[in-house]
């Protein structure tokens, strides 16, 4: 899933998504990250006690509407900014349309702190301005532009990376750049980017090639391929996360595209996927397997972009994963400015490429509300940038964002909290755009910058640049199709629901979350004023 130069470094020893920390990294004071005992059912989910006073409780409720329009339930009682912000996340702060609301709600919400606790929110929608929606619009048009012009017209495979001009020659494709490449072809679509009729077409002849003409091992895609030919390149492995990756692209055109044949082609290539294989005697899914040594060492088995494979996994028609395995993988507790949330000691993509398909909003297992642990991991990103003003005076509530990228040295595997690998000051767009569901007016603000300030050198064919260093004047050269993809669903995710509403549609999707244990999240009220928008990315 990971860029060229990265997996080419790691295909003779196996990928490794979630970097292994420190010694040091689990007694980090003042920030603590703590592991979780073997047993991860013992921990409960930490919001669980707080909603529940709501239900206990319901006499001598005091309603207060706030500048937004919305109105808070409040009880008197201290309440401390962690246990806050998880009950706006719980709460009236995730909505319909999968997004956080105004952050000056939190601000505005925080005052009542002192002597009163808030029970409920209602579930105000964040709405896009005309203005917000206008850039995004621009963004998604040249996302699309990329899967488009750097597919293969024969084959429909994504090339890995690109020119950030459009002038690439590279023929290398990955099957996790194809699946993101599937997705936005639903969205030009959907939003009439492109002829329909052309794009039908180049979804059947993806498809097409995907089912009979590439190599597959029980139903697993290799990671990289040509982009001509289908055949395996760089001596990559089989890779079950990529795969999953492609899997979601597949369904999310099989949920949009009333096509029969689309639909036939979609059922054939989901359901040869043997992921019981891919356990290799375990309750954990291996990363992958290598024609030259069998299955890697590594196993998906601590919290990070796992869950969209375990879900596809358990809700397969034909090879599906015993139930057991959704609990096997840890779910570390970790801790930042007093904010508590499940994390990995990985960059934010981890909390966000699951997210850009499966609609978490509204649904809890038995250890938490993931799109609410989302929010909160978001919101410690930022911070965790903010602590860098320090060192790189640019950064700014106007401009921060670290995630896996190029770098003006070669790719890097960087961010935080905790933090992690050279931070030199380069910042990633996508760490936002990817982000924007769940801390939307904070990430709108942080484009706007982008667009506004770097857009000489940030901007070109395709949208932002993979990456760009302010303080030395380094621009990257390339895009890469992952950081490009995850940006133009997170964005449509935020401005219409369509992928969530797209790929949800899908039986197997309903019966994986069904089998891990999903349920709704406690009902708030919903009869509420809206938020208004508030558009303050110019201050």
């Amino acid at each position: 899933m990971r860029s060229q130069s990265l997996n080419e470094a790691a295909a003779t020893r196996g990928p490794a998504r979630t970097i292994s920390p420190p010694l040091e990294a689990s007694i980090h004071v003042p920030n603590r990250i703590t592991r979780p005992a073997p047993r991860p059912r013992l921990w409960l989910s930490f919001s669980l006690p707080i909603i529940g006073k709501f239900e206990n409780q319901r006499l001598q409720l005091q309603r207060i509407q706030l500048d937004e329009g919305a109105y808070f339930i409040l009880r008197m009682r201290t309440l401390s900014r962690r246990e806050l912000l998880i009950v706006l996340a719980r709460a009236g702060l995730l909505t319909g349309g999968g997004s956080l609301a105004a952050p000056s709600l939190l601000a505005s919400a925080l005052q009542f702190q002192a002597g009163q606790e808030p029970i409920a929110l209602s579930r105000p929608r964040y709405r896009v301005s005309s203005e917000d929606d206008g850039l995004l619009d621009e963004l998604a048009r040249c996302a699309v532009r990329f899967f488009w012009e750097q597919a293969s017209p024969a084959t429909g495979l994504v090339k890995d990376r690109a020119r950030a001009d459009g002038s690439d020659t590279r023929d290398l494709a990955s099957v996790a750049a194809t699946g993101f490449g599937l997705t936005a072809l639903a969205i030009a679509d959907q939003r009439n980017y492109i002829d329909g009729d052309e794009v039908v077409e180049r979804v059947k002849i993806t498809l097409r090639y995907l089912a009979a003409k590439i190599p597959t091992i029980r139903g697993f895609y290799y990671h990289f391929m040509n982009m001509n030919t289908g055949q395996r390149a760089l001596k990559c492995e089989v890779s079950s996360i990529d795969t999953a990756l492609l899997l979601c692209g597949v369904l999310t055109c099989r949920g949009h595209f009333v096509d029969d044949e689309i639909q036939t082609l979609a059922r054939h290539i989901c359901d040869r996927v043997d992921w019981r294989w891919m356990l290799n005697g375990d309750f954990t899914l291996s990363h992958g397997w290598m024609p030259e040594g069998g299955f890697l060492k590594s196993r998906w088995d601590t919290y990070c972009e796992l869950m969209m494979m375990y879900l596809l996994g358990l809700g397969s028609s034909t090879h599906p994963l015993p139930a057991e395995t959704w609990d096997a993988w840890y779910r570390p507790k970790f801790e930042y400015e007093q904010l508590h949330y499940i994390g990995a000691f990985a960059p934010i993509f981890v909390h966000q490429y699951s997210h850009a398909w499966f609609d978490f909003h509204g649904k809890e297992d038995s250890y938490t509300d993931y799109f609410a642990n989302s929010v909160i991991a978001t919101e410690a990103h930022r911070l965790f940038c903010l602590s860098l003003r320090d060192q790189y005076t640019y950064i700014t509530e106007s401009l921060w964002g670290i995630s896996a990228s190029d770098s003006a040295k070669g790719y890097r595997v960087w961010g935080g909290p905790p933090r992690m690998g050279p931070i030199d000051g380069t910042i990633v767009p996508c760490a936002v755009a990817g982000s924007l569901p769940f801390l939307p007016e904070h990430t709108m603000r942080v484009l706007w910058t982008m667009r506004q300030v770097y857009d000489v050198k940030g901007w070109r064919r395709y949208g932002f640049v993979d990456a760009f260093n302010p303080g030395t004047n380094w621009y990257d050269d390339d895009v890469i199709a992952i950081n490009t993809g995850i940006s133009l669903l997170m964005a449509e995710n935020l401005r219409t629901g369509f992928v969530w509403n797209s790929f949800m549609k899908n039986e197997e999707v309903q019966k994986g979350m069904d089998r891990a244990g999903f349920v709704a999240s406690i009902p708030f009220p919903s009869n509420q004023p809206l938020p208004q928008q508030i558009s303050d990315r110019h201050s």
